[in-house]
């Protein structure tokens, strides 16, 4: 083979996937986001425009977005994109706790650098856009179209929702549509939008609203809170009840689900096939020759330096394994005889054929 062929094959590192939740996450928060920034300056000077064609485009815009994205990096780091879906397939037991804070931190990276971008084009454009005023940024209450409540029930349903989609469209089990997966993940993410846009500006995303909150002005930093812990309990309840309800197509990932241990193992046949190995359990005593019975009722009898072989039905020295089970033979007279009990006056089994020892008066 070929040293080509070999790093074609090569399964991609974890610097590459970093990267790619990186690139992918900037690329979501630029195009998306964008379309928010140049919408709302196209909308001023472009008649005929309603508010019906603005949610569809930010929404496609989204949707189109995430389907790109994940069908160029999805091979290499899964395409999340978002803390959230990090944090639930975690909890499905899809990557460690480890890959997941990874994932999550790039994620942030990866939407900061995307706000940024979208800033200095914004900001050398002819939008009429300015640091410290939204871009594209979500709110609630003064700065959205719900109060808190509805805020945090939209968030976190809507992310329920999208989480869970990620999770049954990639489930092994769900082969006959894996290469349909991006497809339907952006078609949901859009209509997501469709329905949230009016409400809080559509997050279901904290890397995406991070990304563009601190190039908007103190107020959607303020509100900020919000649509990071609400997307996060929506991904943390779709995480739990996926595999909860229609359970696992493979065997967890070690360090993943509801054990937070780096090391550890998520498979619950893992400590079972454990003892099996270390000799536990009525298999285990079989492999050691034990049959079905411990190892405490199989311990051999020894007494005065003499081992009670029971197959044979005699005394053998203790220094001396039993040979295999056989017949019975015949009594030897010059065998030693089985060891009585210690009487007054009387004699200990003899330590060899020449030299006897009086027990003590």
């Amino acid at each position: 083979m070929t040293d080509t062929a070999v790093e074609a094959t090569a399964p991609p590192t974890l610097v590459q996937k970093i990267a790619a939740e990186v690139l992918g996450t900037a690329v979501l928060v630029f195009l998306g986001c964008g379309s928010v920034v140049i919408f709302s300056n196209a909308a001023s000077d472009t008649s005929g425009l309603s508010g019906l064609f603005a949610i569809t485009s930010i929404g496609l815009s989204f949707g189109i977005a995430i389907v790109a994205m994940a069908y160029t990096f999805g091979r290499v780091s899964g395409g999340h994109f978002n803390p959230a879906v990090s944090v639930g397939a975690a909890l499905g037991g899809r990557i460690s706790w480890k890959d997941a804070g990874l994932y999550s931190a790039a994620q942030i990276v990866g939407g900061l650098v995307g706000g940024l971008l979208l800033a200095l084009t914004a900001v050398s454009s002819d939008f009429g856009w300015d640091f410290g005023e939204p871009l594209g940024s979500n709110g609630f209450g003064d700065h959205g179209g719900v109060e808190l409540l509805g805020a945090l029930l939209i968030e976190i349903i809507l992310t329920f929702i999208f989480v869970t989609v990620i999770l049954g469209t990639t489930d092994e089990r769900n082969r006959a549509v894996a290469a349909m997966a991006p497809l339907t993940i952006g078609l949901t993410l859009a209509a997501i939008h469709f329905v949230a846009i009016p409400a809080t500006g559509t997050s279901v995303n904290p890397a995406r609203s991070i990304g563009v909150a601190f190039f908007s002005g103190g107020d959607a930093i303020a509100q900020l809170w919000l649509f990071i812990v609400a997307p996060l309990v929506g991904g943390v309840v779709a995480g739990l009840l996926y595999p909860l309800v229609f359970g696992h197509g493979t065997d967890p990932v070690p360090g993943s689900g509801l054990n937070f241990g780096a090391g550890g193992s998520s498979d619950p046949a893992f400590t079972q096939q454990w003892n099996q190995q270390q000799g536990f359990g009525q298999q285990g005593y079989q492999q050691q020759g034990y049959a079905q019975q411990p190892p405490a009722q199989s311990q051999p009898i020894i007494q005065d330096g003499w081992q009670w072989d029971p197959a044979a039905q005699q005394w053998i020295p203790a220094q001396q394994q039993p040979a295999a089970p056989a017949a019975p033979a015949a009594p030897d007279p010059q065998a030693p005889q089985a060891p009585q009990a210690p009487q007054q006056g009387g004699w200990a089994p003899p330590a060899n054929d020449q030299t006897q020892v009086r027990p003590p008066q």
